[in-house]
């Protein structure tokens, strides 16, 4: 029976990311096809590098080269270096939203919405920034400069939008240089607003500290142990003011995107078990992701 739930839940999981993947590919194409490319706006990562691949192809060889194609391609290294350092599941799914995405972008049309500069900036990076928070929050990463960008949040601490807001900045004001700074700025501004609305949405670096008094805490460690795999400080000879019985305090601290996990435990371990939750703590010390 146990295995049957196991396989379900896996499946289940599966099931999720996928569709996740393709809700993923479909907006970023939308983001690139209806708003970035129309107005001529550089967005960042591979697909910046992209773009300018492309315009670079097209303004001084003439020759037009799809854009789809060349995010593909510039995409592989990447994951070939994430096949190797680090966990294979998560790399393929890395390569189906690539592959999903590069789909996407070359069969959504370019529907010229508007060319307003500002309106395109803001819009696609709504969307943009919309389908990246959407795909991290459910443990998926979207190829390209993202690995690199999820590694070195994990050994600075920084935020996904803030250090994607760093490197972005760098292709765009390179794509300025290049092209007209005009455009650099309103891309800027399409950056920063997907820089916001992906750390809006990915909240896995927000860190909670949990509370939790028991009468069975070596069933409620077992359970934490087992879907979180997160530390427990355990305070002993607590009381309860009202029965005056023997009670334990369990103390951890989890990142927001695993407060239904931590729910899920404590309903299996003890259900009558009081849990006190902190928002927004901060840490010092090693405090580990688990994406790779």
């Amino acid at each position: 029976m146990k295995r049957f739930s196991k396989d379900s839940s896996t499946i289940a999981d599966y099931t999720r990311k996928l569709t996740v993947i393709f809700l993923y590919a479909l907006l970023y194409a939308i983001a690139l096809n209806m708003f970035w490319h129309p107005a001529s706006i550089y967005t960042g990562g591979i697909t910046g590098f992209s773009q300018i691949v492309n315009t670079v192809f097209e303004k001084w060889f003439g020759v037009s080269l799809s854009i789809s194609v060349i995010y593909y391609l510039m995409n592989l290294p990447f994951l070939i270096y994430g096949w190797r350092k680090m966990n294979k599941e998560i790399v393929i799914f890395t390569l189906i939203s690539v592959t999903a995405a590069s789909l996407a972008i070359s069969i959504v049309p370019e529907i010229v919405l508007t060319k307003d500069p500002i309106i395109c900036a803001l819009f696609g990076g709504a969307i943009g920034g919309s389908s990246l928070g959407l795909a991290l929050k459910n443990g998926i990463a979207t190829g390209g400069l993202d690995i690199g960008i999820i590694v070195i949040r994990r050994k600075t601490g920084r935020s996904i939008g803030s250090i994607s807001m760093v490197i972005n900045g760098i292709i765009v004001i390179a794509a300025g240089y290049l092209f007209g700074f005009p455009y650099a700025f309103y891309s800027l501004l399409s950056i920063i607003v997907s820089g916001k609305v992906t750390d809006f949405i990915f909240t896995k670096q927000q860190k909670m500290q949990a509370l939790i008094i028991t009468r069975q805490p070596e069933k409620v460690i077992a359970e934490l142990k087992v879907r979180l795999l997160r530390g427990v400080t355990i305070l002993n000879e607590a009381e309860g003011a009202y029965d005056h019985r023997e009670k334990v305090v369990l103390l951890t601290v989890i990142t927001r995107y695993e407060m239904p996990l931590l729910e899920e435990a404590i309903k299996e371990a003890d259900n009558e078990a009081f849990v006190s939750i902190s928002e927004n703590v901060h840490t010092i010390g090693k405090f580990d992701d688990f994406e790779f």
